[in-house]
């Protein structure tokens, strides 16, 4: 099992400590997460920073700690500066770069991206098919519906070989087997409930075995906030998914873990049992204090 925590992003106008920052990850590489792990919602009510310069931010700050975002909505992003600035914090972080990606959904604002809602799918895998061509071709020639290159050449590649690590979202079939297609691994999402995914596990883990992948790897994020009084961690987890998602959303608050040490531990153990060979803890409350409480008293509690 591998254990990861979120980067902190959320931080309204003034509010981001740039030693606060430093020392939480200082503290979260000592207490020994596997990865750090940002979103991506470059639109909405939430105060979220951008995930491509926390990561980067979040390199310099690290020497062991992998660092990925899931998922980017790699649709909104133009694929020759996606793989650029994703090859560029590859080598700058010595290959701990682990990249999620995803559509988006159709209810995206695609017109604010000067796009257009009927083709989002397709221009997703031809991003992904120019991101991966640019990262590993010498030059490329490409000629899709809404990309073309003539010898394009992006340098330098990432350094991990044949590219980072590459990560699917999503939880329809159609994105589950594009996961198994495309990709390297299926991450689920916070806001899927435990029975959701243990259902979006079967289908990947079939689909992998049908397609002959023996090493897809599976990770699910989980809300999370620890008190001993079980209903104040209920109350703090309903109110910062509100501040995240805008509004109250029931089902995303019920896939939300809350309550005494003993009771994530149970709820986190349901998550692992469902599949997860890594769970991306994200903290709903102060992201220090709660990375060293689960550390201390539910990570430990997994391996009994």
């Amino acid at each position: 099992m591998r254990f990861a925590i979120s980067i902190p992003q959320f931080y309204r106008d003034g509010q981001f400590d740039p030693g606060a920052f430093r020392a939480y990850f200082a503290k979260v590489e000592d207490l020994g997460y596997h990865s750090a792990w940002a979103q991506d919602s470059p639109l909405g009510a939430g105060a979220v920073l951008s995930p491509m310069e926390a990561m980067t931010y979040a390199a310099a700050c690290t020497t062991r700690l992998r660092l990925g975002t899931t998922v980017f909505v790699s649709t909104l992003h133009q694929p020759v500066h996606f793989a650029k600035a994703l090859a560029t914090i590859d080598q700058m972080s010595g290959g701990r770069l682990e990249v999620g990606v995803g559509s988006g959904g159709p209810h995206r604002p695609f017109a604010a991206f000067g796009m257009d809602k009927a083709r989002y799918l397709a221009r997703f895998t031809e991003g992904i098919a120019l991101t991966k061509a640019l990262w590993t071709q010498p030059s490329v020639t490409f000629d899709g519906e809404f990309w073309q290159l003539e010898d394009a050449v992006l340098e330098p590649k990432p350094l991990q070989k044949p590219h980072p690590p590459l990560w699917f979202g999503g939880s329809s079939e159609s994105a589950l087997r594009r996961a198994v297609r495309l990709g390297n691994g299926f991450f689920g999402a916070g806001a899927s409930t435990t029975a959701a995914f243990r259902e979006q596990v079967a289908f990947v883990t079939e689909a992998a075995a049908k397609a002959g992948s023996t090493d897809f790897s599976i990770a699910k994020r989980v809300y999370i906030d620890i008190d001993a009084d079980a209903g104040l961690a209920r109350e703090r987890v309903n109110a910062g998914l509100a501040r995240i998602y805008g509004r109250r959303i029931p089902s995303i608050e019920a896939a939300a873990i809350a309550g005494t040490p003993d009771d994530c531990v149970t709820a986190v153990r349901e998550v692992i049992g469902a599949g997860a060979g890594l769970v991306l803890f994200t903290p709903i409350g102060d992201p220090a204090a709660l990375a060293e409480r689960i550390a201390a008293e539910v990570i430990p509690a997994l391996s009994v």
